[in-house]
């Protein structure tokens, strides 16, 4: 039996792939590469025995046809990412993401031996933490809330609300089995440039002393890549968690965005100077997931926020300089 990853040329994607490709796992992977590419990475990964690609639109209504072999598992993590295609593409992110899992679940609507496991985020209920709904560190049962349904940052908070109750629907309907993880901020190498840690990366690079910080006294949680797809696949793999919202994320070091802006300037060997600015319209104050749900499945996060930074930059630093 195989196991699906879509969107696998993006950030997460290739990350566990390559995870599981390690594991010997029967993998397909699909993507439009409209977005991602076909790096070293991603290419060298495509190369293995173990390893179909697809390059498969989504959005088509048939798209998962061309899928004759026998699958498992589907990691479902094709979606349209980044605070600057919320604004500038906002229909694109919308049509996309939902028209991807709408097409998915009625490809596996009579198929009850598969799992889907669906990337959400944290995003869905960033307005009820704007608007006191819920508490921080915050828990999967926090009420879903978007507070300015006019600004189009929405956009990809909105596809991840209407995908997740997709999935309650069909379900309701169809033997489906899924489990819906909410990633919370995850960052490493090979992540874009369209978030905050390679954003401040890149910029320290291009010499931006002193350093524009952006919201400074916000504070996210942040969670390296190997520890959100080790967390990942044992929500997969858990039964327990079938037709369940999981928190995925790093709750043991909530950080301002000033002291992450330091920490990496002091990680660069760069000046430690600071000028604070005015947080992006729509972001909220504080975020950090209550993970004792994700935890009963003896997870743990294991890379420091430093040692993250560590291992990231090192990536960051080869590909600004070419």
């Amino acid at each position: 039996m195989k196991t699906i990853i879509t969107g696998a040329a993006g950030f997460i994607g290739c990350h566990l792939a390559k995870f599981l490709s390690d594991q010997g796992k029967e993998l397909i992977l699909i993507d439009n590469l409209e977005r991602s590419k076909k790096d070293e990475n991603f290419t060298h990964l495509i190369k293995h025995p173990n390893i179909k690609f697809y390059n498969i639109d989504l959005t088509e209504k048939d798209a998962f046809s061309i899928i004759n072999d026998s699958v498992s598992e589907v990691y479902h993590l094709a979606a349209i990412n980044g605070t600057d295609n919320f604004y500038n593409i906002p229909d694109k992110v919308l049509r996309v993401n939902i028209l991807s899992t709408l097409n998915l679940l009625e490809w596996i609507k009579d198929k009850p031996e598969i799992k889907i496991l669906f990337s959400s985020s944290s995003e869905v209920y960033a307005g009820a933490i704007k608007l006191g709904l819920g508490s921080i560190p915050t828990g999967e049962d926090i009420p879903i809330c978007i507070d300015d349904i006019s600004n189009v940052r929405w956009s990809y908070g909105a596809s991840k609300v209407l995908a997740e109750n997709a999935l309650f629907s069909y379900a309701s309907r169809y033997p489906i089995k899924f489990s819906i993880i909410r990633y919370h901020n995850i960052y490493g190498p090979r992540m874009g440039f369209g978030h905050v840690i390679p954003q401040i990366f890149s910029r320290i690079f291009e010499g931006e002393i002193p350093l524009k910080v952006y919201g400074g006294q916000q504070t996210r949680a942040f969670c390296y890549v190997t520890d959100a797809i080790k967390a990942s696949q044992l929500v997969m793999e858990s039964t327990v968690m079938d037709n369940k919202i999981v928190h995925i994320g790093n709750d043991q070091e909530e950080t301002k965005i000033i002291d992450l802006a330091k920490l990496m300037l002091e990680t660069t060997s760069s000046p430690i100077k600071i000028i604070e600015k005015d947080p992006p319209k729509g972001s909220v104050d504080r975020r950090c997931p209550d993970i004792t749900l994700l935890r009963s499945l003896s997870f743990n996060p294991e890379v420091s926020l430093k040692n993250g930074l560590e291992k990231t930059i090192i990536w960051y630093r080869e590909i600004l300089s070419k």
